[in-house]
């Protein structure tokens, strides 16, 4: 054991001094690219104010985005719903396992900055042929030997290999975190939207049955004129074609509404035979009437699609590194120390001991290039990442700017479509009154109804392209994830 002990002693300036060495780093320092200069998103210039009266929207430049951001269309069931998704969806959970698989990974990878000790034991029961001298002091031929022994080695990181692979790995973990803030706010937004649709094809499906149940009622009522005598039969068989052509619009809405509930069940991570589906009417959502705005230069920060992008950049700068330093040449240390007696009591005594210290120095010196081309491979595939990061914020701006130009144009839409049901609905009063007086034919008053009809699904459908343009802005300026971090920090302290 005194032995072991000055073996020790004995190689600790020796460690010192590589350790001392491995302070280079080789390769790319990794910077983060510069955020976009921009002012704004699109050619033209966007109102501050879309929309009129009480569905007025007001852009709020650099305000900041709500974590929970759906809150603000104020539905209680809305909330309990993207609550309930969050628990059970599984891409959300798949997207956390792969986190933890990263962030184990990462943890797995500090382990090559240190020293890798292995203790170990062994016995050998043995025989000697006699034809040869025993190894053992005692010139038996039968003997058993125990081994125990405590092996330490260290290949000192003398260029940075080591830590850029670590680096690498944190840049990974940094990926898998910002793809699991993207599936989070990619399921939020789903759910928010995929409620807004349902609801507007309950709107529609509703004013449908209303239109069909007005429709027949007209039919019975020139039915009962017909047999009076007061109707001629083809105004009989006009009101018949037009009641069916509107029914024959229910069953597709009917369906479309079906298959939204069974999606928002696959959102809850449930079957739909087993979901139980909220319904949601338009009238239970409020239109947000303030919507926050980041200049370009927060949306890259923002948006965990951007993030991610960035992180794959750093892990790929991080790679051309470990290329490099793979070229260079790498010391490996390594001791070990032991006792080896006949007889297990006598472990560590005098006469028992071993030890030896060791080092290694290797160069590559031939190996028809591959490093040299693993290198300028790691190198391409850092310009590729480059570029990838370029199109992520390019794509993110352009989704920014197209929200911008569709709210506004929903805005724009939605006015007309109230307008037009109104203006269709009067008129269908009006001429109803008239035939009820004998001064407009039928086919005036049917016309009228297709017109109130299809102003009533549009007004619908604009209703809907509001709202789900609405959530698809909280989207492109990339949900709010941080507030969430920002309270989790606060609760941590």
């Amino acid at each position: 054991m005194k032995t072991l002990i000055l073996c020790t002693f004995r190689t600790l300036p020796l460690l010192a001094g590589a350790a001392l060495l491995a302070g280079c780093m080789v390769g790319p320092d990794y910077h983060r690219p510069d955020a976009p200069k921009d002012d704004r998103y699109t050619a033209q210039p966007i109102p501050a104010t879309i929309g009129q009266s009480g569905d007025a929207q007001h852009l709020v430049a650099g305000m900041d985005v709500p974590a929970q951001w759906w809150t603000l269309f104020r539905s209680p069931q809305l909330d309990a719903l993207i609550r309930q998704s969050l628990k059970a969806n599984p891409g959300l959970d798949a997207a956390q396992a792969a986190l933890r698989q990263a962030q184990e990974a990462q943890a797995a990878g500090k382990g090559a900055l240190f020293p890798q000790v292995t203790a170990d034991y062994n016995v050998n029961r043995q025989r000697v042929a006699s034809t040869l001298a025993s190894p053992a002091a005692s010139n038996a031929y039968y003997y058993t030997l125990h081994t125990a022994q405590l092996e330490v080695s260290w290949a000192p990181d003398l260029f940075g290999g080591n830590r850029r692979q670590l680096e690498a790995l944190r840049a990974q973990t940094d990926v898998q975190r910002f793809q699991l803030e993207a599936a989070r706010l990619s399921l939020t937004s789903n759910v928010v939207v995929a409620a807004i649709q349902q609801a507007g094809l309950r709107a529609q499906v509703e004013a449908t049955q209303k239109i069909i149940a007005m429709q027949q009622e007209t039919l019975d009522s020139f039915q009962r004129q017909l047999k009076l005598g007061q109707l001629a039969p083809s105004d009989v068989t006009a009101q018949t074609a037009t009641l069916a052509q509107t029914q024959a619009t229910l069953p597709p809405l009917q369906k479309q509404l079906n298959q939204q509930n069974d999606a928002i069940a696959a959102l809850l991570g449930q079957s739909a035979a087993d979901a139980s589906v909220t319904s949601f009417n338009l009238t239970d959502l409020h239109l947000p009437d303030t919507l926050p705005l980041s200049l370009p230069a927060q949306l890259v920060a923002q948006r965990p699609d951007v993030r991610a992008a960035e992180a794959q950049l750093h892990a790929a700068s991080a790679q051309v590194g470990i290329a490099v330093a793979n070229r260079l040449p790498k010391l490996t240390l390594s001791a070990n120390a032991g006792s080896s007696p006949m007889n297990i009591d006598d472990l560590f005594k005098d006469g028992s001991a071993f030890w030896n210290l060791a080092a290694d120095v290797s160069e590559p010196v031939f190996n028809a290039g591959t490093l040299k081309h693993q290198q300028r491979a790691a190198e391409a595939a850092l310009d590729e990442a480059k570029a990838q990061y370029r199109g992520a914020v390019v794509a993110a701006m352009q989704n920014v700017a197209d929200t911008l130009y569709a709210l506004k144009a929903d805005a724009d839409a939605l006015q007309a479509a109230q307008v037009a049901e109104q203006a269709a609905r009067h008129s269908l009063d009006i001429n109803r009154r008239q035939f009820d007086l004998g001064d407009v034919n039928r086919l005036a008053v049917l016309q009228a109804e297709q017109t109130w009809q299809q102003a009533e699904v549009a007004l619908v459908q604009a209703r809907v392209a509001r709202y789900s343009d609405t959530a698809a802005l909280f989207q492109a300026l990339g949900g709010g994830w941080w507030q969430d971090q920002h309270d989790e920090e606060a609760g941590a302290k």
